[in-house]
């Protein structure tokens, strides 16, 4: 009976002592993981900290919207930049072959004019060149091949109208015009057709009213338009 007792005394201590090991893995795997846990939290932290330190870094600087502002601001400032050192070289070129009295050069919005009245070129209510204009178009064809814009042609006249069966009305006279000197420049000196576009304006965009002859005279003209490059960068 002695023997049994200690046998079951010792079997019971034994499990005894196998189930504080189970528990304190137990333990172990616990603490494990909380430290994990903890590990991953402190990573988050940072990279929390990271991202908020570059949203402050932005508000400290410019935002997104203000350097695009400024980036458009600088490409404005740079295109007029560049429109008004394309009209000083035309204006410096039209003293020096001394074509003052037969071209004016401006600036707007569109790009460099260049304004030839309707006298130089054609005779009233015809689409022709005069021959003693040649030499004045060929010197602005070697003015538009130093420079690679797209350029208009535009024909204008005065408001009084003409019926005639080649031109029924001035819309087909202004349009002709334009598409004359265009045919000059890019057969006769070989200017590339893909920069230039013909465009008939009739009397719609008048320079002056058509009160008087001379500014009717004015009116019918034909303008060069050396349009901005665009570039977007």
């Amino acid at each position: 009976m002695k023997l049994r007792h200690e046998r079951r005394k010792r079997e019971s201590g034994r499990k005894s002592s196998n189930w504080i090991i189970t528990f304190s893995d137990l333990i172990t795997l616990i603490l494990v993981f909380f430290i994990l846990l903890f590990s991953m939290s402190q990573i988050d932290l940072n990279k929390f900290k990271a991202a908020v330190g570059s949203f402050q870094d932005r508000a400290d600087g410019e935002s997104a919207t203000e350097q695009t502002d400024r980036g458009r601001d600088q490409h404005a400032k740079k295109a007029a930049d560049s429109q008004d050192d394309l009209l000083k070289k035309i204006n410096d070129y039209i003293e020096k072959n001394q074509l003052s009295g037969l071209i004016t050069a401006k600036r707007d919005e569109r790009g460099v004019i260049l304004v030839l009245q309707e006298a130089v070129l054609f005779d009233s209510g015809k689409a022709d060149i005069k021959d003693q204009a040649y030499p004045l178009l060929h010197k602005i064809a070697v003015l538009l091949k130093t420079v690679s814009n797209p350029i208009n042609v535009e024909g204008h006249t005065d408001n009084r109208p003409i019926s005639t069966y080649r031109f029924p009305s001035n819309w087909e006279l202004s349009a002709a015009r334009a598409s004359t000197v265009i045919g000059y420049f890019t057969e006769k000196e070989k200017l590339d057709s893909s920069r230039f576009l013909a465009v008939g304006y009739a009397d719609t965009k008048p320079v002056r009213d058509n009160r008087t002859e001379s500014h009717m005279k004015e009116n019918r003209r034909v303008e060069i338009v050396i349009s901005k490059l665009n570039t977007k960068k």
